[in-house]
């Protein structure tokens, strides 16, 4: 009788955060797992608890020439991809007193343009892939604009429109899209907000419930339900009503950006 041969995935951003967890989950079922990130050495280590399981393909992703190599390599040690997740991301906020660009600019090639030149590389694999899955992560920021969120919440409504017209296009292929929207999550990186985080979720729970998610392929994932309950009333009020509501989570003076 013939064995199901391992899942295989590629999982971006896999060096902390939601990423970590998720990998943890990935890797508890024996799936086979190549992992992106810009820190070698948690990769590593991942590769040492779960050996055989594991393909190191680290780099910067806003580069487009490494994403074209960690491309060949998986295409030269598995030859196929049947999930990817496209995790990496960061969050810098803006001072509208003193607008720089380079903060919209950054953002944007991370989160967005990154996201791009892995899925340039990753289609081909998909395509030799088994029930082919790509699944990016964008934000429940993207429902309501927010205060100091113009770089962070540009990018990842640049990044949901662009899945979700990959989902049209990719579907006569067979290639099914998941967007993730989650919501606060308790992140080492999200510990440096200096704001309340709202219904926030432990990282371990946020990423035991996106994979649990995924197994069913919807269309999006958005967590929690009680944020989004929330959430998602505020963002069909009028664009008035929206402006008022922004104007009261303004802090003055405004704060030092920092990274999410």
């Amino acid at each position: 009788m013939s064995r199901t041969p391992p899942r295989r995935y590629w999982l971006t951003g896999a060096s902390s955060g939601i990423g970590a967890a998720l990998a943890e989950s990935i890797l508890a079922t024996g799936a086979h797992l190549a992992v992106s990130s810009r820190q070698v050495a948690a990769l590593k280590v991942l590769s040492q608890r779960y050996p055989g399981q594991v393909l190191v393909v680290p780099g910067d992703l806003t580069n487009s020439q490494t994403v074209r190599e960690i491309g060949e390599q998986i295409a030269e040690d598995w030859g196929s991809l049947d999930t990817v997740i496209l995790n990496a991301g960061t969050c810098e906020y803006v001072d509208a007193r003193q607008f720089d660009s380079s903060i919209v600019e950054h953002v944007v090639r991370t989160n967005l343009l990154a996201s791009a030149y892995c899925i340039e590389a990753a289609l081909p694999l998909l395509r030799k892939g088994t029930a082919p899955h790509l699944v990016g992560m964008a934000s429940s920021v993207t429902y309501l604009p927010l205060p100091r969120a113009e770089a962070y919440g540009a990018s990842k409504a640049g990044l949901r429109y662009l899945f979700e017209s990959l989902r049209i296009d990719l579907a006569d292929e067979g290639i099914e899209v998941t967007v993730i929207s989650p919501g606060f999550v308790e992140t080492p990186l999200t510990a440096r907000n200096d704001f309340p985080m709202p219904l926030s979720w432990p990282v371990d729970k946020a990423a035991r419930h996106i994979f649990a998610k995924l197994k069913d392929r919807p269309l999006e994932i958005a967590f929690p339900a009680l944020f989004m309950a929330a959430l998602w009333p505020l963002s069909k009020l009028p664009t008035g009503l929206q402006l008022a509501i922004g104007k009261r989570m303004v802090r003055k003076p405004p704060p030092q950006r920092d990274p999410v």
